[in-house]
């Protein structure tokens, strides 16, 4: 992949005040953002604003912060807020561009609105409602929860792999979740391609193709995700669900090259057919590299440390310390990263990092 605007400079970046939630609906690329602390296991926030500034001089036009990669934890010590506060303070002082903030949300719907409210005094544009900790209330009170938080902001839909939190959601809750008007995207991220088809289907069944935007989360099969299109019906109920955008815990590493790649992905599908074997190639690569930092073999236990541990080595974070100082790489996982950094060079954006480090811990 070759670097293009606005990753290359990013004094170059052109103004851009397109409405966020259209940013949201048109696909873009969203980086899950990690929390930074301190050997010591403090906050940090001076390199948590240093990664907020990396994502938007990346290209990134949206923020998912509070999610699983920023720690759910964070709840229990009181950091939400101010982790909140600080990201949409940074896109107001850094950005020239509109940048769509997205909130998480999770626990029983009392809980979901509270920090659903929180988000939206703090200037955010939608929530990504999480099922982690839901696992045995019934699809009937998951979707009595979307619409109360909906009524407060704007929601992402979540179908979370069970290895990190999520549970199983049957094609018919997907439908009905797409029904509600106030969800405006799914992020589709259960590590499986039969569930996977249950939300595009839903969307369909639920007349929503046009203007529900499905997300990738899917960080074993990202670049697949982007490139397929889901067609369903036929003659005049016929229609094509496509996934426009990734909000992914990947995208929270190597953020300027997952810019180039979602937009090579949209060239690709937009005609330009000679960039399928290339985009196929690197399939695999992401996959590999995403075994690595995820710690597939781990069951995804070392997921977070491993996504600090890329961000450690690009100066971009100054530990890899957890909320939970058990949740720390597993054996030979570090290993495994660097590996996947020699072997997948083009995957990595060292370079760019290097470039405008100083300039974002400033």
């Amino acid at each position: 992949m070759t670097r293009t605007d606005p990753g290359a400079d990013p004094a170059a970046v052109r103004a851009d005040d397109t409405p966020p939630l259209t940013i949201l609906r048109q696909g873009c690329a969203i980086p899950a953002h990690p929390l930074a602390l301190d050997d010591g296991g403090g906050f940090d926030p001076s390199h948590q604003r240093a990664l907020t500034r990396y994502y938007l001089d990346s290209g990134a036009r949206g923020l998912a912060v509070g999610v699983h990669s920023t720690e759910f934890a964070i709840r229990a010590v009181g950091l939400l807020d101010p982790v909140l506060e600080l990201a949409a303070e940074t896109v107001a002082d850094w950005s020239r561009r509109s940048i769509v903030l997205i909130a998480g949300a999770c626990g029983p719907a009392r809980q979901a609105v509270a920090e659903a409210e929180r988000a939206a005094r703090l200037g955010y544009h939608a929530v990504l409602l999480s099922p982690n900790g839901l696992d045995g209330v019934d699809e009937e009170v998951l979707l009595d929860r979307t619409r109360a938080v909906a009524e407060v902001l704007p929601v992402v839909g979540f179908y979370l792999q069970p290895s990190a939190g999520g549970r199983y959601l049957s094609p018919e809750f997907w439908t009905r979740t797409a029904l509600i008007p106030q969800v405006l995207a799914i992020k589709v991220a259960p590590f499986d391609r039969y569930q996977t088809l249950d939300v595009a289907r839903g969307v369909h069944q639920a007349g929503r193709a046009g203007d529900l935007a499905l997300y990738t989360g899917n960080d074993d099969n990202i670049v697949a995700d982007l490139l397929t299109s889901f067609d369903f019906g036929t003659g005049p109920d016929r229609a094509r669900v496509d996934i426009r955008g990734g909000l992914l815990g990947q995208w929270g590493v190597w953020a300027a090259r997952a810019v180039e790649l979602l937009d090579l992905a949209r060239r690709a599908k937009a005609g330009e057919s000679g960039l399928y074997p290339e985009l196929l190639a690197l399939s695999g690569r992401m996959t590999d590299a995403n075994s690595a930092i995820f710690d597939a073999r781990g069951a995804f236990r070392g997921c977070i440390p491993g996504i600090k541990q890329v961000l450690k080595d690009q100066g971009l974070v100054a530990s890899t310390r957890c909320l939970d100082p058990g949740e720390v790489l597993s054996p030979g996982q570090h290993a495994e990263i660097d590996r996947v950094r020699r072997e997948h060079p083009q995957l990595a954006d060292d370079v760019f990092v290097s470039e405008y480090l100083d300039r974002w811990l400033a």
